[in-house]
């Protein structure tokens, strides 16, 4: 056996292991939680009487307020770094490209989610629409900084297009071990459709500000959120956003049961 396959079956045990395996349910378990704060903050930006960035930090902050709330903060921790480290073993045991750089870009995105909880749940604070500000005004200070910017939009709007996808076709079924049942289908299609359609409007966000050269139009996802506000309708586009999220977020809960892990 080459160095290559032992690595490979070492990967594919400690994948298979209960700790691993209950781990990553547990994490999208999480991921259902952070997707229902998101989904009441986007709705507070509806109303207009949001006061939190209805962002990953945003929602970690509630959560943080909430009674019990660094208890439950460092539960998701663990539940996303188990996540994390399922998405590694993918990551080394898939064999083709796609699958490798789909677990890999999974598991660089649940470590950064799991990373963000633990400093909420130590008593720090992070800021969503900071961190993006920054990195896009340092990478568009760079040779073809706005090129690299526009590209990341790009990236991000064919994400949110996947989402949108994968939503209306029901292709997200193929990742559960047996039909889950009607509530969660259409839970599903609605909620990545409507995730969907949140990342298409922060990939915007990204090449409107290359186009422009303005990094602080690049505000992550609150940002798309306020943006969506001003368009006509905003209110009820956010509200159907806001529901989508809401319906993700009760969607991972029967993935937490019914995942393919």
């Amino acid at each position: 056996m080459s160095t290559a396959d032992t690595v490979r079956e070492h990967a594919r045990e400690a994948g298979d292991s209960p700790v691993v395996e209950w781990g990553a349910r547990l994490g999208y378990a999480a991921n259902g939680v952070l997707h229902l704060l998101l989904a009441w903050l986007t709705w507070e930006i509806a109303e207009g009487t949001s006061g939190d960035q209805a962002s990953q930090s945003g929602a970690l902050a509630e959560l943080a307020r909430q009674p019990g709330g660094q208890l439950a903060l460092w539960v998701l921790v663990a539940g996303f770094a188990l996540l994390a480290v399922w998405q590694l073993t993918e990551a080394i045991v898939r064999r083709r490209a796609g699958d490798k750089a789909k677990a890999a870009a999974k598991l660089v995105g649940y470590t950064a989610i799991g990373w963000t909880a633990a400093v909420f749940a130590a008593g720090g604070r992070s800021s969503s629409n900071r961190t993006t500000s920054d990195f896009t005004r340092m990478v568009i200070g760079w040779p073809a900084g706005q090129w690299l910017v526009g590209a990341v939009g790009a990236v991000v709007l064919a994400i949110g297009g996947y989402h949108v996808v994968k939503g209306a076709r029901r292709a997200f079924l193929r990742d559960l071990r047996e039909h889950p049942g009607v509530a969660a289908v259409v839970a599903g299609a609605a909620g990545y459709v409507g995730k969907g359609l949140a990342l298409v409007a922060v990939g915007v966000l990204f090449i409107v500000a290359a186009a422009e050269h303005e990094p602080g139009r690049a505000t992550g996802l609150d940002g798309a959120l306020r943006s969506l506000q001003q368009l006509p309708a905003g209110q009820v586009v956010l509200g159907l956003v806001a529901l989508g999220l809401a319906c993700f977020g009760g969607y991972s809960f029967f993935r937490a049961w019914f995942a393919r892990v």
